[in-house]
């Protein structure tokens, strides 16, 4: 069982733009999205603080985020990586599973993911993730490369926003409209 110390902040900049660009979004009523609480089970609690110091995660989580755009279901998880190439077992079995149960129900499931080193944020549709994981499950790479990817994916920041996620939904829409 992992504990909630163990992780420190990992990921926390970039939920933290993420947070920033979804309560624009529903400030400008334009998405509702909201992330999704890992259940936990508090061990220890600082008295004087009243912040939990020590817990443990009571489920396996299934994505970071989930709400609508306009009508259109949309969940995604994030992620962080400061290489250029990133190791597939930062995703988890039961995630793919949810998004691909997800994508069934005509919802839109991504992963944004942060190469901090790069200073980059990429857009990456369900089905591109499932590809890498497919290649991985068949005896592939355990991982892809950061030159592997779409250049057409990657979020520039626009309009005031460092991630700027609806452009990333509305090329996937797109893409699936073309591929149609």
């Amino acid at each position: 069982m992992a504990t909630w110390n163990s992780r420190g902040l990992r990921g926390s900049t970039l939920e933290d733009l993420i947070n920033i660009t979804i309560e624009r979004y529903r400030d400008d009523k334009l998405a509702l999205i909201q992330k999704i609480p890992t259940p936990i089970t508090p061990i220890t609690i600082d008295k004087a603080t009243r912040h939990i110091t020590l817990a443990y995660f009571d489920q396996k989580s299934t994505i970071d985020y989930m709400g609508a755009v306009q009508g259109i279901p949309v969940c995604f998880d994030a992620k962080e990586c400061r290489e250029d190439t990133f190791p597939l077992q930062n995703v988890h079995e039961h995630q793919m599973a949810f998004m691909e149960d997800f994508e069934r129900q005509e919802g839109v499931a991504f992963f944004l993911i942060a190469f901090t080193h790069r200073h980059e944020y990429y857009y990456m549709p369900f089905r591109e993730m499932k590809n890498f994981w497919d290649r991985m499950t068949a005896g592939g790479r355990k991982s892809f490369r950061y030159d592997e990817l779409n250049d057409r994916h990657f979020l520039a920041g626009t309009a005031g926003f460092t991630l700027p996620i609806l452009e990333g939904i509305q090329k996937d829409l797109n893409e699936r409209d073309d591929t149609c």
